[in-house]
C-alpha cells in the first residue's frame, strides 16, 4: 500500500516540487495551504507523515501540531524558514518528531522522510504471537507495544511516536544510564542530523505529561552529567 503524506505550506510553488516528487517515488499526496486546512485532512484521513510549515495562515503550524497531537502520533516534520533555534525547539515541544529549515534539497526531504517512515514500519512489524510479550508491566505503569498505549494507574496517556520509543528503551532497561548522545541514535537513528537538545526537549515533555511532579521525577530520572535512566 502507498505511503500517504499531508504536504501543509502557504507557498504553492513548494507545495507543487514537494508533491511532484514524492507522487514520482510513489507515495499518495494531499496539499493544504492553511492551518485550518491542514487540521481537517489531519482530521478525517489517516498519514503516514505530515510536512507541516511553520509560518501559515488561519493557524499556525505550532497550533496545527499540537491539536494534531490530541489526537494522532502521526510522525510530524515542521518547516521552517527561519535559522533561529527556537523555533525548532518550539516544534519539538509542540509535538514534532523533526525539523527542515528552509530553504531545503528535496533530496534531503525524502530521504529524511523515508527515514522516519522505515522505522515507523519497523517498529510496527514487530509483531509477537502472545499479548504478554508485547505487554511491559512495571508497577503502575503499562506499556502496549502493539497498539502503542501508555496507562498509568488505569489512565491513558497520549505519547508521541518518539517519546513512547523512549520509553519503552528506558523502561526494558531498568537503571541503565543512557547518554543523550545514546538517545539520540538510538530512537531518531544515525543518520539523523539535529543536536542533543532535541533529546532534552523531548524528556521534558515527557516528564510534563506522565510524572506527578516533574521536578523530582518518579519515572524519567537524570544521572547528572551523564544521562537518563528509568528507575
Amino acid at each position: 500500500m502507498a505511503k500517504k503524506v499531508l504536504v501543509v505550506d502557504d507557498e504553492k510553488l513548494i507545495v507543487k516540487g514537494i508533491r511532484f516528487s514524492l507522487e514520482q517515488d510513489g507515495m499518495e499526496v494531499d496539499c493544504a495551504y492553511d492551518g485550518q486546512e491542514a487540521l481537517d485532512l489531519a482530521t478525517s484521513n489517516h498519514y503516514d507523515m505530515i510536512l507541516l510549515d511553520v509560518m501559515l495562515p488561519k493557524l499556525d503550524g505550532f497550533e496545527v501540531c499540537q491539536n494534531i497531537r490530541e489526537f494522532s502520533t502521526v510522525p510530524i516534520v515542521m518547516l521552517t524558514a527561519k535559522g533561529d533555534d527556537m523555533d525548532k525547539i518550539l516544534g519539538l515541544e509542540y509535538g514534532a518528531d523533526d525539523y527542515i529549515t528552509k530553504p531545503f534539497n528535496i533530496l534531503e526531504v525524502k530521504a529524511r522522510i523515508k527515514a522516519i517512515m522505515r522505522r515507523a514500519s519497523l517498529g510496527q512489524s514487530v509483531r509477537t504471537e502472545h499479548r504478554e510479550e508485547n505487554v511491559i508491566e512495571d508497577g503502575d505503569l503499562v506499556l502496549d507495544k502493539s497498539n502503542r498505549r501508555l496507562t498509568i494507574l488505569g489512565e491513558e496517556y497520549n505519547l508521541t511516536s518518539k517519546e513512547f520509543d523512549m520509553l519503552v528503551l528506558l523502561v526494558t532497561n531498568p537503571k541503565k544510564v543512557f547518554s543523550r548522545e545514546d538517545l539520540l541514535h538510538k530512537i531518531w537513528g544515525e543518520d539523523y542530523p539535529g543536536d542533543e537538545r532535541t533529546v532534552d526537549v523531548h524528556v521534558r515533555r515527557l516528564r510534563e505529561k506522565i510524572e506527578p511532579n516533574p521536578k523530582e521525577p518518579k519515572y524519567v530520572r537524570t544521572k547528572w552529567g551523564v544521562g537518563y535512566y528509568y528507575m
